[in-house]
């Protein structure tokens, strides 16, 4: 009786450890992918800071030869925006850290708008726009703040 129970219990061990080796893979192929993502997320790390400096010397070259674009100057600092915005995701900051990048895109939103099409608005009511807007953003990261858990 106790072979056959010895023998079981082999059985079991052998079938555990076949398990084991068959959900290994799986794991395996998930730090794979983690890997090849920390990869892609290094590689974009590296390549955005070389593409806002090849804009900012476009930029500068166009504006020795009389041409202004600037245009070029928003699209470096959207994707200086970009950049940050991907790397609040990538570490995982809480949602509030967040509003001051979205604060700062709707302010460079504004400024375009008003440089490319002036806002038929005067100075004070532009300047009170802006507050506007800030308390509005202050309002929000003051609200995704007390929501979020970790962060306190």
């Amino acid at each position: 009786m106790q072979e056959v129970e010895e023998s079981k219990q082999q059985l079991q061990k052998q079938e555990l450890q076949r398990i084991e080796a068959e959900d290994t893979p799986a794991e395996g192929s998930l730090k794979l992918s983690d890997y090849h993502n920390n990869k892609l997320f290094i590689g974009y790390l590296k390549i955005l800071p070389m593409l806002v400096a090849g804009v900012y010397l476009l930029n500068t070259v166009l504006s020795y030869f009389d041409i202004d674009w600037p245009i070029l100057s928003y699209i470096a600092q959207f994707i200086l925006w970009l950049f940050v915005m991907k790397t609040s995701y990538r570490l995982h900051f809480c949602e509030y850290h967040r509003m001051f990048l979205w604060y700062i895109l709707a302010n460079n939103i504004i400024c375009y708008i008003d440089s490319r099409w002036p806002l038929p608005i005067s100075n004070w009511n532009y300047f009170i726009l802006h507050i506007i807007i800030a308390g509005i953003f202050l309002f929000l990261v003051l609200y995704f703040h007390q929501k979020c858990k970790k962060c306190n």
